[in-house]
């Protein structure tokens, strides 16, 4: 299963340009990650059989466990595609929230559209960890 973010605005040569990077390259399963301009810009089509993860203050807070076992579920269920989106400094629309098939919040703090896109590889870096039995050292 492809893991794709699609992340709003320009994030350049930066340090969190770096962390995202620095996941990426760590991780097992394929990635993808898709910039657009803060506004407009077409995203690209969605796939048949895949998910849309919309990354969203209103959104649930998922542990490092739970976001793994939701994307061993997709995986195992068939699904092609995980999409990530992370919205610019203004988040996502309500058209946008309400197509997504999860909200995904990391916490009600206010954090940097392009910090959130460093924390995603992370998380999604180790919950493909866990997946593939590398120990967590928060389980238990």
């Amino acid at each position: 299963m492809l893991l794709h973010i699609v992340a709003r605005g320009k994030i350049g040569r930066s340090p969190e340009a770096d962390l995202v990077e620095r996941y990426l390259k760590r991780m097992t399963w394929p990635t993808k990650l898709t910039e657009l301009p803060d506004r407009g810009g077409k995203s690209p089509d969605v796939p048949p059989n895949s998910i849309t993860v919309a990354l969203d203050e209103r959104g649930r807070a998922l542990s490092s466990i739970e976001l793994a076992k939701k994307l061993e579920l997709w995986r195992d269920g068939g699904k092609r595609e995980a999409r990530f989106l992370v919205g610019a400094a203004d988040g996502h629309g309500d058209e946008q929230r309400s197509c997504a098939d999860l909200l995904l919040s990391f916490g009600p703090a206010t954090w940097p559209h392009l910090l959130v896109r460093a924390m995603l590889a992370e998380q999604l870096f180790r919950a493909t960890s866990i997946l593939a039995n590398h120990p967590y050292h928060r389980e238990g």
